[in-house]
């Protein structure tokens, strides 16, 4: 389980971005600057990636990047417009806000990683390409294949020692067919 961000940590990180970038819509300086000013509503900021996700959130991006300028996400609804996010986060200010913030070397930022945390609405398997998914499954084809050879070889033992010629050849044909499989994967 992460540790939680503290509203300084969070406030020390809103200082540093908005004097170091400049952001592609003026009403995105304001909101930030809001939550920097009210301490309650910005103990329920959320720093993460992939806000598209969450119930509600906002994704702010700075000049220098192709992202869009700013989208405010709730439910399922998405606004471009700055103004209805600000009279939302007034509002509803003991909801949880989810944030992402887009910057040139974001990836990179240790700023940014220290108020990053774990986006808790993201399927499960949303960092899976189909390229991963395919040797991922590769890969568990391939030791239960190996897992089933271990124990064929331990019963065929098992058939060599009671003397079950029957159990033994067919044992065997199994075998063979697990190496045939196996080698596919060489």
């Amino acid at each position: 389980m992460q540790t939680p961000i503290s509203v300084d940590e969070k406030k020390d990180f809103v200082r540093w971005f908005l004097n170091h970038f400049q952001l592609k819509k003026r009403e995105s300086v304001w909101i930030l600057n809001y939550l920097m000013n009210h301490d309650s509503l910005l103990s329920s900021v959320h720093f993460v990636n992939e806000v598209k996700f969450c119930p509600r959130g906002m994704e702010i991006s700075a000049q220098g990047v192709t992202d869009p300028p700013f989208r405010f996400y709730k439910g399922q609804v998405m606004t471009n417009d700055a103004e209805k996010s600000f009279h939302d986060l007034r509002m509803n200010k003991d909801e949880p806000v989810y944030i992402q913030m887009n910057f040139e070397n974001a990836h990179a930022c240790s700023k940014y990683a220290l108020v990053l945390e774990e986006n808790p609405y993201l399927p499960k398997d949303y960092y899976l390409n189909d390229r991963d998914k395919t040797e991922a499954n590769r890969f568990l084809s391939h030791s239960l294949l190996q897992y089933k050879q271990r124990q064929l070889e331990i019963r065929i033992d098992d058939a060599l020692i009671a003397g079950n010629r029957d159990s033994f050849k067919q044992l065997c044909d199994e075998l063979n067919q697990v190496k045939r499989e196996l080698k596919a994967y060489s």
